[in-house]
Formats: C-alpha cells, structure tokens, sequence
C-alpha cells in the first residue's frame, strides 16, 4: 500500500521530468538561435535572418514553458519535502541564490532586450543581448547541477545539529562529480536542441516538396539549417560521451552502487564484463571503464548491500535495479541512434544542394530518440542515487515532510498531473501550429535603430 513518501517520490519525479523535457531545448537552442543571428549578421544572407526569426519563436515557446513548469519544483520542497530542506538548505542557499539572481535574472533581461529589440537597437548590441540570454540560460544549468551533484557527492561541508552547514562554496560548485556533469547534461541538451532542429527542417523539406516544389531560396536555407543543426549534433555527441567516461570513472569511486546497478553486477568482480543486453557480454570492458584496468576489481550489488549494511545499519540500499538497468542502455542506444544519424546527415550533405528525400523523412526520429535518451539518462541519475537524497548522510525515507497526509499529497499530485497534461497540450498545438505554418520572411532590419518620435513611440516593434 503507498504511503505518503511514495506519493511524493511520484509527484516530484513525474513534475521533474515533464520540467525536463524543456530545460535542454532551451539550453541548446538557445545558443543555436544565436548562431543563426551570428551567421546572418557576418553574412548578410537573408536565409539566416529568417531561420533566426523562425527557431526563435519556438524557442520562445519553450523557454515559456520551461519557466511556468519550474516554478512548481520549489514549491515541493516546502510541501512534500520540509525535511530535505532543513537538511540541505544552508548548502543549497547559495548556488539557488546565484542561479536566480544571476544566471535567470541575465537570461530573462537580455532575452526581454532580445525580443523588443527589432529595429530598435543597433545590430551588434541586438545581437549581443541572444548571446547574454543563452549564457545565462548554460550559467543557470550550471548552478543548478552543482547542487544536484553535492547530493550524489557532498563535499565542503559539515553536519551541526542535523544539518549540514557549507564550509566551502568552491568546493561545491567545483565538486568532482559537477565538473563531469555538467559537460555531460550540456553536450546532451545540445544533442537535444540539435535533434529538434534536424527534425523540423526534415519536416519542412518533406512539406515543401510535396505541397509545391521547392523555390531556391527554400532549398538553401533549409539545407543551411539543418547541416548547422547536424554539426551541432555531432560534435555535442562527441562531448557526452567523453564525458560519460570521466562519470563512469567517478561512480567507480563515489557511487559504486549505480554502477554496478547499471551494469547488473551482483558480486564484486575482479575484470568484470559489460554487460550489453542480459546475456551478452563484453569480458573485461566495465573493470577498464571503471578504472582504466581491464583486471580491477568492480563492487557487486549484494556485496555492497552488505557493507552498507554495517556502516550504516540495517535496509535495502540498493536501487530499482531493473530501472536503472535498463535506462542505462536506453540512454546508450537512442543517443548513439541520434549521433549516428547526425553523422551520416552530414556525409549525404556534404557536396549536394538538396537533402535526400529519404533522409528528411527519417529526420523526423531525432525529435523522440535524443529527448527519450536525456530522460532515461536522468532516470539512471537520480534513481540510482536511492535510497539517499544527499549520499550517505539524509536516506529518502528521512527526507519527507512529516507533517504531510497521503490524502494532501494525493490531492497536490493529481492537480500537477491534470495541470501539466493541459500545458503538454499547449505546448503541443502552439509548436505543432508555428512549425507547420512555417517561417514568415521578415524585412530586412535596418543597421541601427531609427529616432523614435510622434506616434512610434507608442507602436513599439515587436519581433515578430
């Protein structure tokens, strides 16, 4: 029978993941529309200005989103989670504090400046406003998963009357495990962002051919957006992936639990197998991962179960293993698929003008395979992080607000699920809607900004 912390658990996993289906997006998309204004600026090429205008209202959309859905994750802190708050809030207080007042505050001033901007400000200081927005937009990723990665790794720190009290700021936000982790959920955000717009272009060629035939102009400005999109792609994949390494080495020494949990590993084994899909296996391959040395020995689940078992006393510490099994592979085989896809996008493309009608169409799967890999990826993440909230110091269990009923949080988590399926729809037909009407061709902005006066002061140009 559930209680109240298993109806918590959901409510704060299902609102996370719907919340993260827009952070990358917005991450990667963001620098991406920065580029395409970047392009357009150097080149003057009007393609470049209208695919700006373009992606960035879906851009927009998103990053709309992103904010409204965000907003619910701290209110679950004081509601369903008072425990873990009193618990890590003097250590949390300062990269939230720098993540709201600086890397938000930036993106949502320069991205406000961005938008009204049009026709308004000079072309370079226009221009410098996209890029503010997208560093604050990385910045506040930043921020955020250095907090997230002192959970899975606490360090500059102590524990006084129960709580754990910060000791040093640089030590959080450079904590071994943030400096893996934050390259790895960036490049995979990019890998995302990428994925979307290799998409939408495939969709609009598709379209296009089909409804008229394409005018010149079309052909190069889709080409243009989606080789950009299919590099971008590509040398994000590259990134995830070394930086995959550098984690799998880092669960090795801090979370051997997830790693062989990942891996299905019940005993401690000297030269242990990766094991690709039950059954299948590559000998030797996880030791040298772990560790650089196909011989080392890699921890077991039950042979961790028991050790914690005595430093901790008595419980189950290990996480659902079928979950974080098979999220790992997951993870694995839709984001190598998208890279993959990426690669050969850019092989078809390379010397042709038009992109193969087949491939536009199978353009179409990088929208599900690199977000379904960023979620499974955060399942792995913080599911196999249980049973701890902060590792080895605040257990789940002990994390939840005593005073909370499972008919409030039954309550709580069926509006948020009534709600967020609402905004989904939203969503949906709002992207759905402008993706298939396709882009409007803008007039050319003129270099700097004309005097305002008389009348026009109160017709302010928007961007779109």
């Amino acid at each position: 029978m559930m209680d109240a912390l298993d109806l918590a658990r959901w409510q704060f996993g299902v609102t996370t993941v719907y919340h993260f289906l827009f952070v990358p997006l917005t991450i990667g998309l963001g620098v991406f529309v920065a580029g395409l204004q970047t392009a357009w600026h150097r080149t003057g090429k009007e393609h470049y200005l209208t695919l700006t205008k373009f992606f960035g209202k879906l851009f927009l959309i998103n990053f709309a989103m992103g904010v409204v859905t965000g907003i619910v994750q701290e209110f679950q802190f004081g509601m369903n989670w008072s425990e873990y708050s009193t618990f890590v809030g003097d250590v949390f207080g300062a990269p939230l504090a720098l993540e709201a007042l600086l890397a938000f505050f930036m993106e949502s001033t320069f991205l406000g400046l961005w938008i009204f901007g049009w026709g308004r400000l000079p072309k370079r200081v226009h221009l410098a406003t996209i890029w503010a927005a997208a560093i604050g937009s990385n910045l506040s990723a930043y921020f955020i998963l250095a907090a997230n990665a002192w959970m899975k790794h606490p360090v500059g720190y102590e524990v006084v009357d129960g709580r754990a009290r910060m000791t040093d700021l640089w030590a959080v936000l450079t904590n071994s495990t943030a400096l893996a982790q934050v390259p790895h959920v960036i490049g995979a955000a990019f890998v995302v962002a990428g994925g979307f717009v290799i998409a939408v272009c495939g969709y609009r060629i598709v379209k296009e051919r089909r409804a008229r035939g394409f005018r010149g102009g079309d052909a190069v400005m889709w080409r243009s957006g989606m080789r950009a999109a299919l590099l971008m792609t590509a040398v994000a994949g590259v990134i995830v992936a070394g930086t995959g390494d550098m984690s799998a080495k880092l669960l090795h020494e801090q979370q051997p639990m997830k790693l062989a949990a990942a891996e299905g590993l019940e005993r401690d084994t000297a030269g242990a197998p990766f094991s690709v899909v039950p059954g299948i296996e590559i000998p030797q391959l996880l030791s040298f991962l772990a560790t650089n040395d196909p011989n080392a020995t890699v921890a077991g689940t039950e042979d961790l179960q028991a050790r914690f078992e005595k430093e901790f006393g008595p419980g189950d510490y290990r996480p659902n293993l079928p979950v974080v099994f098979w999220s790992f592979r997951v993870m694995i085989v839709f984001g190598l698929s998208t890279v993959a896809l990426s690669v050969l996008g850019l092989w078809l493309t390379r010397r042709r003008r038009e992109v193969p009608g087949w491939f536009a169409r199978a353009c179409l799967l990088a929208l599900p395979l690199p977000t379904l890999a960023m979620v499974a990826g955060w399942l792995l993440s913080e599911i196999g992080r249980q049973p701890w909230t902060v590792a080895g110091e605040l257990l789940t269990a002990a994390s939840v607000s005593p005073g909370v009923t499972l008919t409030e949080v039954a309550v709580s988590l069926t509006i948020f699920t009534v709600l967020y399926g609402a905004l989904a729809v939203g969503e949906g037909v709002l992207l759905v809607k402008y993706v298939r009407k396709g882009p409007d061709v803008p007039q050319p902005a003129p270099a700097d900004p004309e005097p305002v006066t008389g009348e026009s002061r109160l017709q302010p140009t928007l961007m779109y």
